[in-house]
């Protein structure tokens, strides 16, 4: 119950019993009989009872996240909005420095010093600070992101845990204050649209091109508030299904999430109950043919506004972006120095590589890929989210151009509101970058090696 992790005398503590009173934990709409879906399975256990679609819910929250941006907002709204004190376990709170790391300014500074201040006076142990890295990818690098519980973040990317099999989902700063400071939340269990995967990603195709064709085709409001659920991605690296649950929030979905299949569980120690139902209802089906797929390619100023590389190739850039936590990973990296080795960056481009964590950026350095993406030309920062925001490390200029391998292109987004930003998959980055126009990476791979 809420109550227990609030003051006794609190004004929350009396709103929510009294609501209870009213209504219990679990507000169901109609009694049905049939299977489960992903999402439905970990709320119910979440919540202590079976519950459905369109139910309303109090759930345990196994993770409970901030960054930056927005963790001094939440601390004000836990202790002074609700009075709450102290979070209810440090054990199941984490803090991150990563939207503008290092700070580009002072404000931005005395609101990291404030994030510090707190996690000393709280004991928070899972505090992450300049230069660890994005917060999804730290998550699930730390294991703080785990398959069958409830994760919730102030960052909307926090679908990015349903790679592994946990329900992730952004909130804003009062969610996450009073998750924080009760370690429940309440919220609404969603429909789920089902994804399949069919076939396997041609040479030059990634997962992000994947779900840029998805997006294009459904619309930033295609999935509202429902968990994406998909099936067969569990044949893809972790950063690809990364990726690809990572982009569902551009569809406007609560969640995203990869299906495993029941007898691939246990190898892969996840709990042995989360699998769909075969009888599981979803509010509709996609199927998504990967054999023969286009890498695509988000143009201005939407991130639904998607078209097959063809479309646009030879389209002038002045800066690639390679990064974020939608394609910072090893794997990303790795992909782009295969593009470039041997190769030089455009004279007429310049290329940012932002590691999405401190480990990312290790392992770039011990195999060598980040001395080819050196040696190509590009330049390399500070393990976060970059310039992704536009605040810093690469803010654009009016009349400028962006290839990015992030998530969000609408106008302003990376700096100037006269700026225009594409996004697209690491493998069309490093060609961009290469050419200094929108290349399909097809035509410039050294060779026919498939990347994913």
């Amino acid at each position: 119950m809420w109550t227990e992790c609030c003051d006794a005398g609190s004004r929350t503590e009396r709103r929510i019993r009294a609501k209870k009173r009213r209504t219990g934990p679990v507000c169901r709409r109609s009694q049905v009989t049939r299977g489960l879906t992903l999402a439905e399975k970990i709320i119910s256990r979440a919540s202590g009872q079976e519950v459905r679609a369109g139910d309303l819910a109090v759930v345990r929250v196994g993770m409970a996240m901030s960054v930056d941006s927005i963790a001094p907002s939440v601390i004000k709204v836990m202790r002074q909005e609700l009075g709450v004190p102290h979070v209810a376990d440090p054990k199941r709170v984490a803090l991150f420095v990563d939207h503008v790391a290092p700070a580009c300014n002072i404000s931005t500074a005395e609101g990291q010093a404030e994030v510090r201040r707190f996690v000393r006076e709280e004991g928070i142990a899972h505090f992450y600070d300049v230069g660890t890295g994005v917060c999804h990818q730290v998550m699930i690098e730390h294991g703080l992101a785990r398959p069958g519980e409830v994760v919730v973040g102030s960052d909307s990317h926090s679908t990015s845990y349903g790679a592994i099999g946990a329900f992730g989902t952004g909130m804003g700063a009062t969610g996450i204050a009073l998750a924080f400071a009760t370690g429940k939340i309440w919220l609404r269990v969603p429909e789920s649209l089902r994804v399949d995967l069919v076939g396997s990603l041609p040479a030059g195709v990634m997962s992000k091109d994947a779900v840029l064709q998805l997006i294009g085709r459904l619309g930033i409001d295609g999935a509202t508030y429902m968990s994406v659920e998909v099936h067969g991605a569990h044949t893809l690296s972790l950063a690809s299904r990364i990726s690809f649950v990572c982009m569902t929030t551009e569809l406007g979905a609560k969640a995203g999430m990869v299906a495993f299949p029941r007898q691939l569980l246990d190898q892969r120690g996840m709990p042995d109950w989360l699998f769909p139902d075969e009888d599981a209802v979803y509010a509709r089906s996609e199927t998504i043919q990967l054999d023969g797929l286009e890498p695509q390619v988000a143009c201005p100023d939407d991130v639904d506004n998607v078209h097959p590389v063809s479309e646009v190739a030879g389209t002038r850039i002045d800066q690639v972006f390679l990064g974020t936590c939608t394609n910072g990973r090893l794997e990303d990296l790795q992909a782009a120095a295969r593009m470039l080795r041997g190769r030089r960056v455009s004279s007429q481009v310049r290329m940012i590589v932002i590691p999405a964590s401190d480990t990312v950026l290790r392992d770039a350095v011990g195999d060598g890929t980040l001395a080819t993406l050196l040696d190509a030309g590009a330049t390399v920062g500070t393990p976060g989210c970059g310039p992704c925001i536009g605040r810093h490390m690469g803010v654009l200029a009016a009349g400028e151009a962006c290839f990015s391998t992030g998530n969000r292109n609408f106008r302003g987004r990376m700096g100037s509101p006269e700026a225009d930003i594409y996004i697209g998959s690491p493998l069309t980055a490093a060609a961009t970058a290469l050419t200094g126009v929108i290349t399909d990476p097809r035509e410039v791979m050294p060779n026919k090696a498939a990347h994913r």
